[in-house]
């Protein structure tokens, strides 16, 4: 990890885990208690894929517009189906969206250190942080586990799909012990 981050007297701190584990609920937990602006990489990735977003044409060029909604936004349920079944349809998607999602994730990095607002953390909720790279930005990583029952569970609930659906997005996400050997701290939620 750089350490150079803490420059400004802001720690960065980069959180990751599987999907369900819990990250977001940590990241703004402890942002709420600790004074810490969070950056979730998500929100970054929804921005950069809605109609006008940095990547959203090269979307729409490597997937055709059947992952388009009636309003012209991407369905995130068709193109996860497409992308959680086909590992080099998920690499093209993770090569065209992770360059955007980085930058913007670099924008709002700077934001949070332009801004006077006493921060003393910059938190960034990103369940790619290891695989995108973003771990060699952060000063620590933390990575956020949790039962794989209790994770289906939310999941399921979360993005209102079936169980067989969440098992196969489990199925190709990076096993946590494999996350672990990143960690500079393990939470169990």
């Amino acid at each position: 990890m750089t350490q150079s981050n803490s420059a400004n007297n802001i720690k960065i701190i980069g959180i990751t885990g599987n999907s369900g584990s819990g990250k977001s609920y940590i990241a703004n937990k402890f942002a709420l208690e600790e004074n810490g602006f969070v950056i979730s990489a998500d929100e970054a990735a929804h921005k950069v894929m809605k109609p006008g977003g940095a990547a959203y044409i090269e979307i729409i060029k490597a997937f055709g517009e059947e992952i388009l909604s009636e309003t012209g936004c991407i369905n995130r349920k068709i193109l996860g189906a497409i992308v959680f079944s086909n590992k080099e349809k998920r690499e093209l998607l993770e090569q065209i969206s992770h360059k955007h999602i980085i930058a913007e994730i670099g924008r709002l990095k700077e934001y949070a250190k332009k801004i006077d607002n006493g921060y003393r953390y910059i938190i960034i909720d990103a369940p790619l942080l290891i695989e995108a790279g973003l771990h060699d930005t952060v000063d620590e990583v933390w990575v956020v586990n949790a039962d794989v029952e209790k994770r289906l569970e939310r999941v399921i609930i979360r993005d209102g799909i079936s169980r067989e659906d969440a098992i196969k997005r489990f199925s190709v996400q990076t096993p946590f012990e494999e996350l672990a050997k990143y960690a500079d701290r393990i939470i169990e939620n």
